[in-house]
């Protein structure tokens, strides 16, 4: 979208920098990355960096100081995994926007979904370096906000993930880690901070206490830096050595609640000219002739699951009424091709990564590429330059 820096990258590029890419990606995580790495970074013109940046601090702190809002969303929440001692606010959040036009043709953005738990904090700074290093961006081409440098990021999540304790009694919790896709970021993560990630199965309980196996030793579990969901526990049918509900001596470094409370259950509730119309279809009075201007979503999915953009009645009209709170419609967004490609015009879709500790601070960028219906890997199979990629604007 930076046309200069567009129409160089597309000139200089090759298939041997790119597999260079990866290549140098698989050795600084020590292990072959499953998902879809993009060609190309996205560039972001510095205007609509900071549009996006200002849009979605906005809308987190219009729903943080929402008192009705935290009272509705208090229902999101089940009970089996309502974590006592809630923080005042979440510690990790996440927005991401859709980019199109106005009617002048003007870049915009447009909200899409919003979540407070933790994104690639980790593997999304390595993979912006390696692109500019791989391609020889310019130097003042940043992915990093708010004035941060590359110490000082990794400085403020070692803040957010330690807080004050010892490296050894904190670790990365998540269900079956060696089958995530997204191990690359807890091996990254592991590094930056010293931690260790471990199975949420194999933690050990006893009374208000937790513990990991470390060197084969019982170590005492003090902060964990939360990357299990929900969704996959209760798929899996995962017997837990513990409850959420416990009262437990432990920190969370990001609050589970705040899961639930930051999700699509957020958006019918946000006054903002980057949201589009989201409605619960429970509420929905009469539905709309215009379907096809429309995307029918689940509250609680992920990568896609359960999405339908440009519904049919029969579509809507399988839900129970009964279950039509679970579900919203939501004006669809024309995100339009933007980034020029040689396989034409591919949609950008850019997620403003926070760490909210003692202000809302807006730290990174994760950026998804593609041509599909949808920006998940089943709709932008057999596909090149889209997939997972990094915003860059001019600081």
């Amino acid at each position: 979208m930076i046309e200069p820096l567009r129409q160089a990258f597309n000139k200089d590029f090759t298939e041997v920098k790119y597999r260079r890419l990866l290549q140098r990606l698989d050795a600084l995580c020590g292990m072959h990355i499953d998902f879809r790495v993009s060609e190309t970074p996205l560039f972001v013109p510095s205007s609509l960096m900071h549009t996006m940046e200002t849009a979605g601090r906005e809308i987190i702190l219009q729903l943080i100081s929402n008192a009705s809002y935290k009272k509705a969303s208090d229902r999101t929440i089940p009970d089996e995994f309502r974590v006592p001692t809630e923080d005042d606010h979440p510690l990790f959040v996440s927005v991401d926007f859709g980019i199109t036009r106005d009617e002048n043709g003007q870049l915009i953005p447009r909200l899409i979904e919003l979540q407070g738990f933790p994104t690639l904090y980790a593997f999304q700074i390595v993979l912006s370096q390696q692109y500019k290093e791989v391609f020889g961006l310019p130097r003042e081409a940043t992915s990093l906000l708010d004035d941060l440098h590359l110490e000082d990021y990794f400085a403020l999540l070692r803040r957010a993930i330690l807080g004050d304790h010892d490296p050894a009694n904190v670790v990365l919790l998540e269900l079956d880690p060696l089958t995530q896709k997204t191990r690359p970021d807890f091996i990254l993560t592991e590094r930056a901070c010293g931690i260790e990630t471990v199975n949420i199965r194999d933690v050990i309980k006893d009374g208000r206490r937790l513990f990991y196996k470390k060197n084969n030793r019982q170590t005492r579990i003090l902060c964990i830096y939360n990357r299990a969901i929900v969704d996959e526990i209760v798929k899996s049918r995962a017997r837990l050595p513990f409850s959420f509900r416990d009262e437990l001596d432990v920190e969370w470094a990001g609050h589970p609640n705040w899961f639930f409370r930051l999700s699509k259950f957020s958006l019918p509730f946000i006054s903002h000219p980057a949201v589009p119309k989201t409605h619960f279809l429970s509420d929905v009075n009469g539905i709309p002739d215009d379907l096809q201007n429309w995307v029918f979503k689940p509250l609680y999915s992920f990568a896609g699951s359960g999405v339908v953009v440009s519904p049919t009645r029969a579509d809507i009209d399988v839900i129970p009424a009964n279950e039509r709170h679970r579900y919203i419609l939501q004006e669809k967004v024309d995100y339009g091709g933007i980034v020029e490609t040689p396989y034409g015009g591919t949609k950008a879709e850019v997620r403003i990564m926070y760490i909210w500790l003692d202000s809302l601070r807006a730290v990174s960028n994760l950026v998804r590429m593609g041509r599909g219906k949808m920006m998940g890997v089943d709709f932008n199979k057999n596909m090149s330059w889209v997939g997972s990629s990094a915003g860059f604007y001019l600081r």
